[in-house]
């Protein structure tokens, strides 16, 4: 799927990006004695850029963060009916995020800041938020609909439930 590319390239080059970045400022400061005077905003925006795309990326591969005891411990039925239900509600409040942080957008871009160093206007950083909420909403979503549709307990579109990666599926 292009959207599954394009989070693994933007997670990858948003990666390397700040690591070059990071070491080519330790460098200017301690041997040339100047550091970068936009690496401090380049980070941030590239940690926005990481977390927004990475939730969804975790969110496809089944890799998000799970309590999972009672969940193990309940009949096949339970699970099956847990893991929709999780979902459902999971989808819905990332929906609720994206409106808000839509919102938040438009408020940030009729305020018309720049970003002091680069200049930049502020909201090109925080436009990876509503399309981060936007696209875990969209996998929790089809997680919801997989788990409906399939006999199988899923945690993703591709992952099975379970404690190794046998049972992922390409996608």
């Amino acid at each position: 799927m292009a959207i599954a590319r394009i989070e693994a390239v933007l997670l990858a080059t948003g990666v390397l990006l700040m690591a070059a970045n990071t070491i080519a400022n330790v460098v200017g400061r301690y041997l040339l004695g100047e550091s970068i005077f936009f690496s401090e905003e380049l980070n941030q925006a590239l940690i926005i850029l990481i977390t927004f795309a990475g939730i969804s990326y975790a969110a496809r591969h089944g890799r998000h963060i799970r309590m999972s005891a009672f969940f193990d411990a309940a009949p096949f039925r339970m699970r099956k009916l847990l893991m929709v239900v999780i979902a459902a509600v999971t989808a819905l409040m990332m929906f609720l995020l994206c409106w808000y942080s839509i919102q938040y957008l438009l408020a940030q871009i009729s305020r018309g800041r720049l970003l002091p160093a680069l200049q930049i206007p502020q909201w090109w950083i925080i436009v990876w938020v509503p399309l981060g909420f936007f696209l875990t909403g969209l996998q929790y979503g089809l997680t919801a609909i997989k788990n409906v549709i399939d006999p199988e307990v899923w945690l993703s579109t591709s992952v099975l439930e379970g404690y190794d990666d046998r049972h992922e599926e390409e996608v």
